[in-house]
């Protein structure tokens, strides 16, 4: 298969800033020169792309270089209705320009995607384009001024684009932000998703005990150490985290009927209260780690997250968008969701509204053990992309029979609902044994996995 070369531009890079320039130069000029000619081909539409243009690149550019493709592909439509009139009815030639526009698009789009070679190739492509317009405009004149400015954006562009050498997967067409698509899943996998299209009605809940004397004392040791408030939640993360390095489908979810990646992203939720009294409100926190992280590494960062969620004199930002959502009218907030689930869909959801959400994530956790009870099979939710819910609940003691001897023995239940979509039976298996196995013995997660394993692409 062709190695794709990504490309990129930084958004502060002087070449952005005057690119950005000529674009809205171009747009106004375009504005005062309209001429009649069609208002949405030749005033608004082209505004529009040329506007998407600027923003796409400056603000999207280092990661989602390849989508200025889109208002390339909106300015070539806008040309091709525009140029009939400009040939005068010959066919043959409007046919010519017809073609050449459609060999700017899908080459602009090859380069701009990182399949057809170098950067530098965008170079003689814009200015065969500026060739182009500028003999569709029938010799000097102001009509030149819209498309000089553009083309001129487009190509001090150039300038600033420069190749990923980082060796990491970089988003294409088809990924989402928050995961890229796996592409080289079984038929049956991929099939799977039409089949059954709801998280819910793909389900599978089960439940497992670990004898936790290891565990507690793993955990005294690290109070011991000084790291205060560290509990069993965070071995229970931690354990999940480098379940994760070594079998890394678990952090896949289903978006739009096709399987995703977060990669390296592991995004774990938990909802806590601010205060343990049952008026007080709940809170959503949401951690980022990575396969790579020790315990120490998942205590420090979601121990800062809680922190932000329990301070009463500060809401956090997945608060502040609930509060805003809930000023909206009711019938207006209906419509709304069924937007944001519209979005989600096709994954053009804001990443701020994905950061904030309850609902995307690698893994839910909830801790009944803190409320004093058993856990729960929890659901999982039908919006978003939330593939597991992990509830463990009280500490429980069990008399066992050992040797003829009986033995008082301490466990832990936990509970799970996952989706069985984003890996098969046998690799879940595998998954819950490793886990449970670090959960027996804790002292590994001290040190960082000696290998990462990748998710297949």
């Amino acid at each position: 298969m062709k190695t794709r070369i990504p490309l990129y531009v930084k958004k502060n890079h002087v070449m952005v800033w005057l690119m950005a320039l000529c674009m809205a130069a171009s747009g106004i000029a375009r504005i005062f020169l309209f001429a009649g000619n069609g208002l949405w081909t030749g005033v608004i539409l082209p505004v529009i792309a040329v506007v998407m243009y600027a923003l796409v690149a400056g603000f999207s550019g280092e990661e989602r270089f390849y989508k200025t493709a889109i208002p390339v592909w909106l300015l070539g439509i806008c040309y091709g209705v525009q140029f009939y009139p400009a040939m005068k009815g010959t066919l043959w030639l409007y046919i010519v320009a017809c073609v050449c526009i459609l060999i700017f698009c899908v080459g602009y789009t090859a380069v701009a995607s990182g399949w057809a070679g170098k950067q530098w190739l965008l170079l003689p492509l814009h200015v065969l384009a500026l060739a182009g317009l500028i003999a569709a405009c029938e010799g000097i004149n102001w009509s030149w001024v819209p498309e000089v400015l553009m083309m001129a954006g487009m190509i001090l562009l150039v300038g600033g684009v420069k190749v990923h050498t980082d060796d990491k997967y970089h988003l294409t067409w088809g990924d989402r932000i928050d995961g890229r698509r796996v592409r080289t899943a079984s038929t049956m996998e991929q099939i799977t998703a039409y089949f059954m299209p709801n998280r819910n009605g793909a389900n599978n809940m089960f439940e497992e005990s670990v004898e936790i004397s290891e565990l507690e004392r793993y955990v005294r040791r690290k109070r011991r150490e000084g790291y205060a408030g560290f509990g069993v939640s965070h071995v229970i993360m931690a354990a999940y985290v480098r379940t994760v390095a070594k079998y890394p489908a678990l952090n896949r979810f289903i978006a739009g009927q096709k399987i995703y990646s977060r990669g390296e992203d592991i995004a774990l939720c938990m909802t806590v209260k601010k205060e343990m009294t049952a008026e007080a409100p709940d809170s959503l926190i949401k951690a980022h780690l990575h396969p790579g992280d020790t315990a120490v590494d998942v205590y420090h960062k979601f121990a800062a997250q809680v922190e932000a969620a329990k301070d009463e004199m500060e809401n956090t930002n997945a608060d502040n968008t609930v509060d805003a959502f809930m000023m909206i009218p009711g019938l207006v907030l209906k419509f709304v969701v069924w937007l944001l689930k519209t979005l989600d869909y096709f994954g053009m959801v804001p990443a701020f509204l994905l950061e904030v959400s309850p609902f995307h994530g690698s893994v839910y956790f909830t801790s009944m053990g803190s409320l004093g009870i058993k856990p729960v099979y929890h659901h999982l939710y039908d919006f978003g992309t939330v593939p597991a819910f992990c509830a463990f609940g009280r500490k429980r003691r069990a008399q066992e029979l050992v040797k003829g001897e009986v033995v008082e023995r301490k466990y832990m239940d936990l509970k799970f609902n996952l989706d069985e979509r984003i890996c098969d039976g046998f690799y879940y298996a595998s998954v819950i044994k490793y886990f449970l196995r670090l959960l027996a013995h804790p002292d590994v997660l001290d040190n960082p996995p000696e290998t990462i394993e990748k998710d297949i692409m």
